[in-house]
């Protein structure tokens, strides 16, 4: 038997604000934006230079209590490890563009090399590069 985890859905206050952020910000890729109808879309996007792997489904909140989540999914914890070939590139990028970072410089572990940043909602997502 052969699985993957194709898709992570992740409250969002409003789809194309989402969007923006996740696309010029971080520069993922939109993959799909399908209209389903009585106002909820299907908008999947991706890390930049992903062939396959999991992608990231955006979900509007759709009441009180998901519009709670929002930003905080994992109780407070990292939500999402975002690997990259680059961590040196990608954090003067982000840093460019206003990402908040929260921790004040790169630290090394041993996995790799490795720090914090919040998405426009606050989710805690670690920006690495393995080691290797």
């Amino acid at each position: 038997m052969t699985q993957r985890l194709a898709t992570i859905a992740i409250l969002v206050r409003d789809y194309d604000e989402a969007i923006a952020y996740y696309t010029r910000v971080l520069g993922f890729t939109l993959l799909e934006d399908t209209d389903m109808g009585g106002g909820k879309r299907w908008v999947r996007i991706s890390p930049p230079g992903v062939q396959t792997g999991t992608d990231l489904l955006l979900a509007k909140a759709k009441n009180a209590e998901e519009l709670s989540r929002v930003g905080n999914q994992t109780g407070g914890r990292v939500f999402l490890f975002l690997h990259t070939d680059d961590i040196g590139r990608d954090y003067a990028q982000y840093k460019a563009r206003g990402v908040t970072f929260a921790e004040p410089a790169l630290r090394e572990e041993a996995y790799g090399t490795v720090i914090v940043f919040t998405d426009l909602y606050g989710n805690k997502w670690d920006l690495v590069q393995r080691k290797g």
